[in-house]
């Protein structure tokens, strides 16, 4: 069923919502903005059943399915409706449910049952105390609420006025079908089982049908009534709503999870803009078709960014310092004035005593909104060629100049940064690595001895004592022990799930170099093989889904990664041996991905759920802090995912990787990006000189090396004696012949000697002289030669005045005179004082 939702009234917003207090406009307008896409089923007060008369439902209450085995019990349920039909015939209305509604049985709640024996205590109808009245009044309501007489109101039904036995009654009696439907695609414990069957049989008994008329407007409706009354947490519970998608009693259109209803999804440009409080309504609608415009370029993510570094770091910022501004046309004065205040930014610590300070620190980020408003400033202006009625009003200078982007310095440094992260981190990685592997192994071994103790026993693992704890309420599907050493409580299930998601975070990282939001991506059907055509070996492959670059990629599995992925498959698969679908949530895109059997998942509040980047970052932190690992300021040293990718190129290039490839295992759009993540160190330079030194010499031939002879070496220094001519200097290389048959003139080699400049001119002259005699002979081929080497001769001449400009120029370096420079002139005068 994929049909869209029809568009009806919509129920009222929760009174406590799901997101607190603060935040309470917001939730309204998502409220709204829910009921509107998925609204409930109408109330209605006349369908067929509630329309009967008293005789026709006494008629069919006696017989099947309505009817009870047991005789007694029969008796006091056909009683209590008797009185419960006595008490509403005397209400206003033509039918059961708007008599019901007239009793103000709907607002009262448990208090309907003193209602209804108060009425028969005024006229002297009540023959049973108000305890039994309450039994018996009870077993009444329930089959008429069962047989569609009687609706009242989800939330009623869920809060004080919560019937036994309605989803036992609700599948005997409507829908034994349905009910079979939900306990197959049960996977959880029995308490949320039995729970979430009442909350369906709620809203059939609110709404009338089956459970296949069931909607999702229905089941917002259930949760927003469960809390305006009163109900407590477990009445709000959102399983029933998993079940009955999971049973596909949901349409198509439906979302997977009921967590999709608490997120908005993608905003649209105008109402990106609106969340920065803009006051220049013009300016605020400018910025919205700007966007709008960049919008198919862009990912969700990336237009986010750029409404933010525009709204926010741009306009607003300039409205707060200079109210009225309606204008692009910046004054230098305030667009110098925003520059200095956008390289910094003001942050708050909260420090050891508690107390909230706030600092201005330098941004590292400074140049993305510079590039984001220069290239908002030149769109418009090229658009305005394009469209001058609509963007021509708006083009001005831009008050970031092109000087203000060059950012070498900061390139430089966050480059430094970066590697000398990876140089601290690369050499205790095989630290970590272990510490993780051990810390799983040993949660491990405490959990499975946990669980084969009994309660109140000692148990030893991992070389820890241990006692099983003993619980004094109930069951938990958790296995607890005290540690008599610490005096706490120990939640082993917890410490198991932590210790090994952590090691297999860690290892996938590590093996693969993949970004964070792609480790929380893969799923079973990343694991993929290929046949090599020649061999028919099987290579497995790991299919990375496309992220960052919107490129996907292939990686080949190690053996180690394959021993990873295994126990991560044989952990998360069910008992039917498949991988459960998981709803994750895309944040960056702001959408949510259809279920996947993703291999990053847990168990969580009887749902399948993605374990969250944020989680696994958090990991990561603890790790790190159980092993005390301190950096060289002696602060603990913390690893993020993407350390891991870094130090995985680092290491994979350093290892002989070709760049070029490291860039397509990395999924970088360029090599640059690749080598920039490469962290350098001093002692791989010189040994990659060395090495490449000796590939040199290996190429060469070896009598290259050798020492030379003493006829070899005045062979050498006899061909630079050989190199003065009459006219200048040759310039070719050591053994290496004349191309040019001793035509000196003409070669390109020859550097002229500037004191040759009159032989250089006698030459010429005769050239002149004898090209002048070929033309006269007849002599063509003569002529065009001698008119080859003039020519040469000239430009020789042209060359030797030259070098001899530039040997006699003077070039004037500034110094400046003394005069220049004193501090002060003292004169004194030239006549001399009289002695006395």
């Amino acid at each position: 069923m994929t049909a869209a939702p029809p568009q009806l009234a919509a129920p009222a917003p929760p009174a406590a919502g799901w997101d607190g207090d603060a935040a309470r406009d917001a939730r309204q307008r998502l409220w709204q903005e829910l009921c509107g896409k998925y609204p409930p089923r109408p109330p209605a007060d006349d369908w067929d059943a509630t329309a009967q008369a008293r005789e026709q439902v006494s008629s069919r209450l006696a017989r099947e399915p309505f009817r009870l085995p047991n005789r007694t019990s029969q008796f006091h349920r056909q009683r209590g409706t008797g009185l419960i039909l006595d008490w509403l015939e005397a209400q206003p209305g033509r039918t059961w449910q708007q008599r019901w509604a007239a009793a103000a049985a709907v607002e009262g709640g448990a208090g309907w049952r003193r209602l209804a024996f108060g009425w028969h205590r005024q006229r002297g109808l009540a023959s049973l105390r108000p305890r039994s009245f309450d039994l018996v009044a009870g077993a009444g309501l329930l089959p008429l609420v069962c047989a569609d007489v009687i609706r009242p109101g989800a939330g009623w039904l869920l809060g004080a006025g919560a019937m036994r036995g309605l989803a036992a009654e609700m599948e005997r009696t409507r829908d034994r079908d349905g009910f079979a439907a939900l306990r197959r695609a049960d996977t959880a414990a029995p308490g949320r089982q039995s729970l979430a069957l009442r909350q369906v049989a709620a809203v059939m008994a609110a709404k009338g049908g089956t459970i296949a008329d069931i909607t999702v407007g229905d089941c917002l409706e259930l949760l927003s009534a469960a809390g305006r009354a009163g109900a407590g947490p477990g009445a709000t519970s959102v399983y029933f709503y998993q079940l009955l998608h999971a049973a596909g009693m949901l349409p198509g259109y439906a979302p997977a999870t009921v967590r999709a209803f608490r997120t908005r999804g993608q905003l649209s440009p105008a109402q990106m803009t609106g969340l920065y409080g803009i006051e220049c309504q013009p300016v605020r609608e400018l910025l919205a078709d700007y966007l709008t415009e960049r919008q198919p370029a862009l990912d969700y993510a990336s237009l986010r960014s750029l409404a933010s570094m525009l709204c926010r770091l741009f306009w607003r910022d300039l409205e707060i310092h200079h109210p009225g501004i309606s204008s692009l046309r910046l004054d230098p004065a305030a667009a110098s004035a925003w520059r200095e205040r956008l390289l910094a930014k003001t942050v708050t610590r909260r420090t050891p005593a508690g107390q909230l300070t706030s600092a201005s620190v330098p941004r590292a980020d400074a140049l993305n909104p510079l590039t984001a408003v220069r290239a908002f400033y030149l769109d418009i202006a090229e658009w305005a060629i394009e469209d001058p009625a609509r963007w021509g009003p708006w083009a001005g200078p831009c008050p970031v100049r092109s000087r203000d982007l060059a950012g070498r310095k900061q390139r430089s440094r966050r480059k430094a940064r970066m590697d000398q992260r990876t140089r601290e981190r690369l050499p205790v990685l095989p630290q970590l690595v272990a510490a993780a592997a051990a810390a799983s192994a040993a949660a491990r071994g405490l959990l499975d001895a946990a669980s084969r103790a009994e309660p109140g026993q000692e148990f030893t693992a991992a070389g820890q004592t241990l006692r099983r704890a003993v619980l004094t309420r109930g069951t938990s599907a958790r296995t607890l022990a005290d540690d008599p050493a610490a005096g706490r409580r120990r939640d082993l299930t917890l410490e198991e799930h932590r210790a090994f998601w952590t090691w297999a975070a860690i290892e996938v990282l590590r093996h693969t170099g993949i970004r964070i939001e792609e480790l929380t991506e893969l799923s079973h059907h990343s694991l993929i093989q290929y046949r090599l055509p020649g061999t028919g070996e099987l290579i497995p492959l790991l299919q990375i889904a496309p992220s960052k670059t919107d490129t996907e990629r292939l990686l080949v599995i190690s053996p180690e990664l394959a021993d990873v992925l295994s126990a991560i498959v044989c952990r998360i698969r069910g008992a039917d041996g498949a991988v459960p679908l998981a709803v994750a949530y895309d944040s960056h895109e702001r959408t949510w991905l259809p279920p996947m059997p993703l291999l990053f998942q847990r168990r969580m509040r009887a749902e399948q759920r993605p374990i969250p980047a944020q989680a696994i970052r958090d990991l990561l932190v603890q790790a790190v802090a159980s092993l005390g690992i301190t950096g060289p300021d002696g602060a603990p040293l913390r690893y993020s995912p993407h350390d891991f990718r870094r130090m995985f190129i680092t290491d994979a290039i350093t290892h002989g990787m070709p760049p070029h490839i490291a860039q397509l295992v990395a999924g970088h759009r360029d090599i640059n990006t690749t080598l920039g993540y490469k962290a350098v160190y001093p002692q791989e330079i010189i040994a990659g000189h060395r090495a490449f030194i000796a590939r040199r010499r290996a190429l060469r031939p070896s009598e290259e090396y050798r020492v030379p002879t003493e006829q070899e070496w005045d062979q050498f220094l006899g061909h630079f004696e050989h190199r003065k001519l009459s006219i200048g200097t040759c310039g070719r290389s050591y053994n290496t012949p004349c191309i040019h048959e001793h035509a000196c003139i003409r070669c390109p080699l020859l550097r002229p000697d500037p004191a040759q400049k009159a032989r250089l001119t006698e030459i010429r002259a005769n050239l002149t002289a004898r090209i002048a005699e070929a033309e006269r002979e007849g002599w063509t081929g003569e002529a065009e030669g001698l008119k080859t080497s003039l020519a040469a001769a000239g430009h020789k001449l042209t060359q030797m005045d030259q070098i001899s400009a530039s040997r006699n120029r003077v070039t004037d370096l500034g110094m400046p005179a003394f005069g220049t420079v004193t501090g002060r002139t003292i004169t004194t005068s030239t006549h001399k004082p009289d002695r006395k």
